[in-house]
C-alpha cells in the first residue's frame, strides 16, 4: 500500500477536488462578476518596491491575525508579497509572532538566527526534508536577513519571531525534547527516552508506523508520547525557572510528537480526519504562540490558500474538513483576516510526484469557468481586491456563486490539472481580500535538493 503522507500534505487536497467536480458541471464565470472585479480592483506596485507594496495593506493592520495565502508553494510573487506585507504589519503595526507552514525545529533554528541568539544556519541543518525549495528559497533568505537587521536593536519582548506551524517533524522533536531534558533533567530525559522507545523504530519512516499500527490493531506509541507531554506540563513551574523559553520550544515539540502519532495513524483511516487533526494542530499552536508572546500579541501566518481560507466555503468544508482559516475565524471573528492569492500564468518551481526533483514547470492558462479567469479578464496585471464593509456589498454578491479555483501545492501535474488542480468553492465566503498576479515566476532555490559540496552556512549561504 502506497503511503499515504503524500496525499495528506502535497496537493492540496487531490480527493478535494475530485469530490468538488464529480458529477456535475461549473458554468463560466459571469460577465457581471468580472465588471464588478474590474470596478474594484485596486493596482498595486511591484512587491520589489517594498514600502509602496506594503503600504497597500495598512488597512488590515487593525486585526489581530492576518493570515496571508498563495496558489502555490512555488511562485516567487507570493513570497515576496508576504514577505513586503509582513515587513510592513512588523514595522509600522506591532506583530510580532511570524507563523509558517513549515516544521517547528526547523523554523525554530531560524528564529534563533533572527532574533541574533545563533549565526546563520549550517548546511544539513535546516530543511533538508522534501519539499527543500518550499523554504530553502533566495526569497525566504532575504526576509530572514531583513527580520534579524529589524530585531538587532530591539528589546527582546519587542522583537518579531519566526515559527513553524507543522506537524512533520516526528523525528526531529523527539531528539529536541530528549536535548532539552538531558541539560535541565537527566532522570526524566531517561523516562523520557523509555517512552519514546516505542516509536524510535519508526521515527524516521512515521508512515510505515501508521501502516503496521492500521494492520495490528490497537493504539500503537500513543500511551508513551501522552504521558511525556503530561510530563512537561506537570513539572513546567520548576523547569520555567531555569530557562522559560527553552522549556516552551521542549513543549511544542513535545506536542508535535503527540501530533504526529495520532496524525499518522489517523492518514490510514480517513484523510479528512487526517487532514482536520493537523490543521486544529496548526492552530493550536498558533494559540500557544499567542499565548507565549503576551496578551496583545499579533500574528502573521504564511500557509497554502487551502490553509488560510475558511474551509466552509469550499468543497473541502462540503465534506466535513476544517482549516486553520476558519478556526481562526471563529476564534478572532472579524480581527482575524485572511487574504487569498491567485495567479493565471507563468512559471512555478515543483514536482511530478512526491519525493522527486524539483522541476520549473509553466502554470497553465486558468480556466474559463474559475475564479483565475475571471480576475485575468479584468486586465489589471497586479491587484487588490477587498470585499469588506458595507459599500462592498454588490462584490461581495457577485462573488458569492460557485466557481473553480486553482489549487498547486509541492506537486503540479498540468496534464491532469482539472482533476488534480481544482476544487469548488465561494470567494466571497473564503477570504476577506485577494492579491493577484496575472503571471508569476518561480522560487529560486538556495542549491539542489541533494546539496553537494555546499556552503557552510547552507540553507542561508549563496
Amino acid at each position: 500500500m502506497r503511503s499515504r503522507h503524500m496525499s495528506a500534505n502535497d496537493d492540496v487536497r487531490m480527493k478535494m477536488t475530485q469530490a468538488s467536480l464529480s458529477g456535475r458541471s461549473t458554468i463560466a464565470a459571469p460577465d457581471e462578476l468580472v465588471e464588478a472585479l474590474r470596478r474594484h480592483a485596486e493596482p498595486l506596485p511591484s512587491p520589489d518596491k517594498v514600502e509602496d507594496f506594503g503600504a497597500c495593506f495598512d488597512r488590515f493592520a487593525d486585526a489581530r491575525v492576518i493570515l496571508l495565502g498563495e496558489a502555490t508553494h512555488g511562485s516567487s510573487e507570493f513570497y515576496r508579497a508576504r514577505a513586503a506585507i509582513t515587513r510592513r504589519l512588523v514595522e509600522r503595526h506591532g506583530f510580532t509572532v511570524v507563523a509558517v507552514e513549515a516544521d517547528w525545529p526547523d523554523a525554530a533554528r531560524i528564529d534563533d538566527y533572527v532574533r541574533h541568539q545563533a549565526s546563520r544556519p549550517r548546511r544539513g541543518d535546516v530543511f533538508v526534508r522534501f519539499p527543500t525549495w518550499m523554504w530553502r528559497n533566495q526569497e525566504v533568505l532575504a526576509f530572514a536577513d531583513w527580520l534579524r537587521r529589524h530585531n538587532q536593536a530591539l528589546p527582546e519582548e519587542r522583537q518579531a519571531s519566526f515559527h513553524g506551524l507543522d506537524v512533520y517533524s516526528l523525528s526531529e522533536s523527539i531528539h529536541a525534547v530528549l536535548a532539552y531534558l538531558d541539560k535541565a533533567d537527566p532522570d526524566e530525559a531517561a523516562e523520557a527516552r523509555r517512552r519514546y522507545g516505542c516509536l524510535t523504530p519508526w521515527q524516521d519512516e512515521p508512515a510505515e508506523y501508521g501502516r503496521r499500527v492500521m494492520l495490528g490493531g490497537g493504539k500503537g506509541c500513543e500511551d508513551g508520547v501522552v504521558a511525556q507531554l503530561r510530563s512537561l506540563l506537570d513539572q513546567r513551574l520548576d523547569l520555567l525557572k531555569h530557562d522559560g523559553a527553552a522549556w516552551f520550544d521542549a513543549y511544542q515539540n513535545a506536542r508535535i510528537v503527540r501530533a504526529a502519532e495520532r496524525y499518522y495513524r489517523a492518514m490510514y483511516r480517513s484523510s479528512t480526519e487526517s487532514w482536520n487533526l493537523r490543521d486544529r494542530h496548526m492552530f493550536e499552536t498558533l494559540q500557544a504562540l499567542m499565548a507565549h508572546r503576551g496578551s496583545g500579541a499579533k500574528a502573521v501566518i504564511w500557509a497554502h490558500n487551502s490553509h488560510v481560507g475558511n474551509a466552509a466555503a469550499t468543497a473541502m468544508g462540503w465534506q466535513g474538513e476544517f482549516n486553520i482559516g476558519q478556526l481562526c475565524r471563529l476564534a478572532y471573528g472579524d480581527d482575524a483576516v485572511s487574504i487569498g492569492f491567485g495567479t493565471d500564468t507563468g512559471l512555478v518551481a515543483a514536482a511530478s510526484d512526491w519525493g522527486a526533483e524539483m522541476e520549473i514547470k509553466s502554470v497553465r492558462p486558468a480556466r474559463p469557468d474559475s475564479y483565475e479567469h475571471a480576475f485575468r479578464r479584468t486586465g489589471v496585471v497586479r491587484s487588490l481586491t477587498d470585499w469588506r464593509g458595507k459599500d462592498k456589498a454588490s462584490l461581495r454578491e457577485a462573488l458569492g456563486h460557485r466557481l473553480l479555483e486553482r489549487a498547486i501545492g509541492v506537486i503540479y501535474r498540468p496534464e491532469t490539472e482539472r482533476l488534480s488542480h481544482y476544487f469548488e468553492a465561494v470567494l466571497a465566503e473564503q477570504f476577506d481580500a485577494w492579491v493577484w498576479f496575472e503571471q508569476t515566476r518561480a522560487v529560486t532555490p538556495l542549491g539542489p535538493e541533494k546539496p553537494q559540496g555546499a556552503p557552510e552556512t547552507w540553507p542561508f549561504g549563496l
